[in-house]
């Protein structure tokens, strides 16, 4: 038998970095489906309080549970670790001491796609019907965003 690192301790308080992404994940699928966590809580024997835990990490979901989610958000189980970064894997099972210190911010917190306005975008670009119109509008957001950076660079070379 080979010698194995033990595993780091779970920082109290400190949600681990796989559940959160786990989390945001379930939180995304439901928002785009339009379900409420009301609704996704009722549809599996559950209160909309601990649907909300779920998303946001607290508490870790189990496999079977995993497997409830995916039949009701009508998903495979991998969706919920699609897209996960490297850093986030590397940080599994365990948190690392330090990290978190108190108000500061940790950076899978930082992720734009958990971001309630950055759902509320997508869910409202999909509701437009006319696909010529959605491309229209996704070319706007571009040319927006790049005229963004270009005002920041312009403003930092002076």
């Amino acid at each position: 038998m080979r010698n194995k690192k033990p595993l780091p301790k779970r920082i109290t308080g400190v949600p681990n970095a796989v559940d959160v992404h786990v989390g945001q994940r379930l939180r995304l699928r439901r928002t785009l489906l339009g379900l409420s966590q009301e609704k996704l809580g009722e549809a599996l024997g559950l209160t909309f309080q601990q649907v909300q835990k779920y998303e946001r990490g607290t508490n870790r979901i189990g496999a079977s549970r995993l497997y409830d989610l995916a039949r009701v958000l009508d998903i495979e189980i991998g969706y919920f670790f699609d897209d996960m970064s490297e850093e986030v894997s590397h940080r599994s099972p365990g948190q690392i001491r330090g990290m978190a210190e108190e108000g500061e911010e940790l950076p899978f917190e930082k992720d734009p796609m958990a971001r309630r306005e950055t759902l509320e975008l997508v869910r409202a670009y999909y509701k437009i019907g006319d696909p010529s119109v959605r491309r229209r509008l996704l070319e706007m957001a571009k040319t927006l965003g790049k005229a963004s950076i270009d005002l920041a660079e312009a403003a930092d070379a002076e």
